[in-house]
């Protein structure tokens, strides 16, 4: 009979594409993998796997019985969901992601809210931009994953998720203090035209946005500085050398030598969580949606 972790172990390797790719997610060491996938091959009598250049690849065998081992997998899932449904207790783990502000302006309060209501429960938490979390609850290197997308520009979901809405979340435009528009009551992303912009990385879906909405009210952006972070950006602000739209949610305090003035046509971040559907009905999955949830309707802004 075909071992369930050997199988999850080539299900890994095939998802990731790689040995150190399967070991990240799996949590263990690139030798453990190679360890279980030499003793999948010989309980199949087949090789599985190949070196290609550096790296390895899957032999037909290794990709018919992978594609065998992704629906069993899933199959183990659906059981275990039933399983902790018929049950009712929230225990075992649950692993969250979210993209940075939500990370901090959100999963504190939620993990202690879980752990307070379900003891038994283990919370285990990751900050991931949106586009990676989701690709990692279809792995299923996550279970749940905290996203966003723009109310002019939608983040694509693949089929096979559920979602639940937790939040919308305001922004606003930073620039330094001594800034002509920096008194206005509210201010349009047009009268910066000929602004330094601060941006999110290349690459991120929230800078993919500023540079659509820049270019559909007719300005093409001047992005000089690029940062992951909204305190870096905000210290970019501070230092006088641009502007930049900064959310709400878990911005925290905002350095001296800042204005934020609201934008005239609100620009909203829709903020909602998924996970496999195959997984919805286990009770450690709704207790998280729950907990996200009641947490986001305290911190809505």
């Amino acid at each position: 009979m075909l071992n369930l972790e050997r199988l999850r172990t080539l299900d890994a390797l095939a998802r990731h594409g790689s040995v150190s790719g399967a070991a990240d997610g799996l949590h263990v060491t690139t030798s453990a993998v190679s360890q279980q996938l030499a003793k999948l091959e010989r309980e199949v009598g087949q090789q599985l796997v190949a070196k290609n250049g550096r790296g390895v690849r899957l032999t037909d065998a290794g990709q018919l019985l992978a594609d065998h081992a992704a629906r069993i997998l899933s199959q183990v899932e659906l059981a275990q969901a039933d399983i902790e449904a018929q049950r009712g207790q929230v225990v075992g783990e649950v692993r969250l992601a979210g993209f940075p502000t939500a990370a901090r302006g959100l999963f504190p309060e939620v993990v202690t809210m879980l752990r307070a209501s379900h003891p038994e429960l283990c919370v285990r938490t990751s900050e991931l931009e949106p586009e990676y979390g989701i690709r990692q609850v279809i792995r299923g290197d996550m279970d749940l994953a905290v996203v966003l997308d723009w109310n002019n520009k939608r983040l694509p979901v693949p089929g096979g998720l559920a979602t639940a809405a937790l939040l919308d979340d305001a922004a606003d435009v930073a620039m330094p203090a001594g800034h002509p528009l920096a008194t206005r009551a509210e201010v349009g992303l047009e009268d910066f035209a000929d602004e330094d912009w601060v941006s999110w990385p290349e690459g991120e879906f929230c800078y993919e946005w500023l540079v659509f909405t820049l270019r559909s009210k007719g300005v093409e952006p001047r992005i000089a500085h690029l940062a992951g972070e909204h305190h870096t950006q905000l210290a970019l602000i501070a230092a006088g050398l641009g502007v930049c739209v900064t959310p709400r949610l878990g911005r925290g305090p905002v350095p001296d030598g800042v204005a934020l003035v609201p934008v005239r046509q609100p620009m909203l971040r829709h903020i909602y969580a998924v996970w496999r559907t195959d997984a919805d009905r286990r009770p450690s999955i709704r207790a998280a949606v729950d907990a996200l949830r009641e947490v986001g309707r305290a911190v809505g802004i």
